[in-house]
């Protein structure tokens, strides 16, 4: 992958430039030999992250700052604020929110345990003889500060056993290995699907998958990597027709967000390699051609390819196709159907239950309106049926009765409302279907058990610049939205268009009644409504 490599070692040496630029310089600054981050906020994990690249260029023939007396001097300024911040026991803190965190803590340790390999095997000059030391004074501390372990997600569990795993076998410490059975008792959860609890796979499931990669090579378990390449499997149906991932269903802070997959380079690669899957070859190559094509930095693992320079000389030359697939992901609670021009992802037990995307226009569905405590359809259940997909909930109708016996209280928030009988009923049962068509898809969409309960569709759009109709062109502000009672509408930017309806409205009930969410702010909302009971049928085309 040499061109690959050529590409990061250049932009390695781009963010050494910047951190040269950044690092604080002034001796009477508690932050003296740190790395501001983008707000400004000085920290060790940001810093590390800096100097393992600043290590890298440093020790590599092939870059401009190869036995840089500058650099030298950076690495060690900064080595020394991480020192000094780091606590007795051993751990660091992320200052946005922990502190003597042990995640966080190995998280900083991840990183700078390929610039220790790196080192240990070099032959290594009287500066770099420097940095070793410095980074394995703290990386050794580091790492015995993981056994006070403490943790708040899931992910968090796999950061911290795969690390005491490793450094188990770098400082010769199995005290540290035996902690880590503490972690793997619990379980790893990756579903049959290949989806970690978390569902990010934005971010998370790249975080899990190196883990599982790194305690597959420690514990000589092949079991690991199993659930790594299932995930990698996943994520290649996840890929959005402009090359970003889908994120809709997070729980984590990339819900939502455009992310393109560059930081699963190195899995793709290593697994692809290890077990010969040409897939994740090709996905590996397709992955460059996003960083180039969207003027992308690309990911920074130059210490990688240094470690593992057979990698510099491998070649492959196929590139991934976004081609159709069709996956019903049980576990998970998601569908991912994607055609030539287009996805289309369908949730359970998400409100926003349907998302349809081309390369410019994104729409996601609601359908909303108020039963008791319920405010909008969120499936229950998603089963595949007759060429589509069928979701379904029952909102169940109830109201409470009188207790039997004369309460304790007379205080209504210190009752056991729970422990009321109630009265059930009346219930609304929603189906929503949802069919591939030529160039798009039909929604068909029944209502039944309840009438004249005003229901409406609400069709968030972004990317568009304006919605059209036969009679009305309206410019797609975010914020603000519109009924269409009839006929199709079409999405307009200037590259894309995109086709939904017929419309239909029946009445002026839109949404934030009743505790219902309010209208995206980021997005335009048309919005078709209509009384119970009801029987519609959207479409959405190319």
């Amino acid at each position: 992958m040499r061109k690959h490599y050529d590409r990061i070692l250049r932009d390695s040496d781009k963010r050494v430039e910047k951190s040269l630029a950044i690092q604080i310089k002034d001796e009477k600054s508690r932050f003296y030999g740190g790395f501001p981050d983008d707000n400004r906020l000085v920290e060790a994990k940001y810093s590390i992250y800096r100097i393992t690249t600043m290590i890298a260029t440093y020790s590599n023939e092939e870059s401009r700052f190869y036995h840089s007396a500058a650099v030298y001097a950076s690495v060690m300024e900064g080595l020394a604020y991480v020192a000094g911040v780091q606590h007795e026991n051993g751990l660091f803190d992320y200052i946005d929110c922990n502190f003597f965190s042990a995640p966080d803590t190995a998280f900083i340790v991840k990183r700078m345990l390929p610039s220790l390999h790196y080192l240990r095997h070099a032959q290594r000059d009287e500066k770099q003889e420097q940095m070793y030391k410095a980074l394995y004074d703290i990386g050794r501390k580091a790492a015995f500060g993981l056994l006070a372990g403490g943790f708040h997600t899931p992910n968090h569990r796999w950061a911290i056993a795969s690390n005491l795993l490793e450094c188990a076998a770098f400082f010769d410490a199995p005290e540290l290995a035996a902690a880590a059975e503490q972690y793997l008792n619990e379980g790893i959860d990756c579903n049959g699907d290949g989806e970690y609890a978390e569902k990010s796979a934005g971010n998370y499931n790249r975080i899990n998958n190196d883990a599982m990669i790194t305690m597959g090579d420690y514990l000589k378990d092949e079991s690991f990597y199993e659930h790594a390449v299932r995930n990698l499997r996943m994520m290649l149906t996840y890929i959005e027709p402009d090359g970003t991932i889908f994120t809709a269903n997070s729980t984590r802070q990339d819900n939502g967000r455009r992310i393109y997959p560059k930081d699963y380079y190195w899995e793709y690669l290593t697994m692809g390699r290890r077990f010969e899957i040409p897939e994740f070859l090709d996905m590996a190559n397709y992955i460059f051609e996003l960083i180039e094509a969207n003027g992308l930095s690309s990911p920074d693992i130059l210490l990688h390819f240094m470690n593992h320079p057979e990698y510099i000389a491998f070649a492959h030359e196929g590139r991934y196709r976004i081609s159709p697939c069709r996956s019903l992901y049980r576990e998970s609670g998601i569908v991912r159907m994607r055609e030539e021009g287009y996805t289309c992802t369908l949730m359970q037990d998400k409100s926003n239950f349907l998302y349809f995307s081309n390369a410019g226009i994104d729409i996601k569905m609601k359908l909303g309106g108020s039963l008791c405590e319920h405010r909008a359809f969120v499936p229950e259940t998603i089963e595949e049926a007759e060429g589509g997909y069928i979701l379904k909930q029952t909102m169940k109708g109830w109201y409470y009765l009188p207790f039997r016996e004369k309460p304790e209280t007379a205080d209504w928030w210190k009752m056991d409302n729970g422990a009321r009988d109630k009265v059930h009923g009346p219930d609304m049962n929603i189906c929503v279907k949802v069919v591939p068509a030529e160039r798009g898809i039909d929604v068909h969409m029944q209502l039944e058990g309840i009438t004249n309960a005003p229901f409406r569709v609400e069709i968030a759009v972004s990317g568009v610049e304006t919605v059209e109709g036969e009679a009305y062109t309206v410019p797609a502000i975010p914020g603000a939205g519109m009924i269409c009672k009839e006929g199709m509408v079409q999405l307009r930017n200037k590259d894309d268009i995109l086709e939904i309806g017929p419309g239909f409205g029946t009445h002026a009930y839109t949404a934030g009644k009743f505790g219902s969410e309010e209208a995206g702010k980021n997005c335009f909302t048309i919005y078709f409504t209509d009384y119970t009971e009801f029987s519609r049928c959207i479409k959405i085309r190319l």
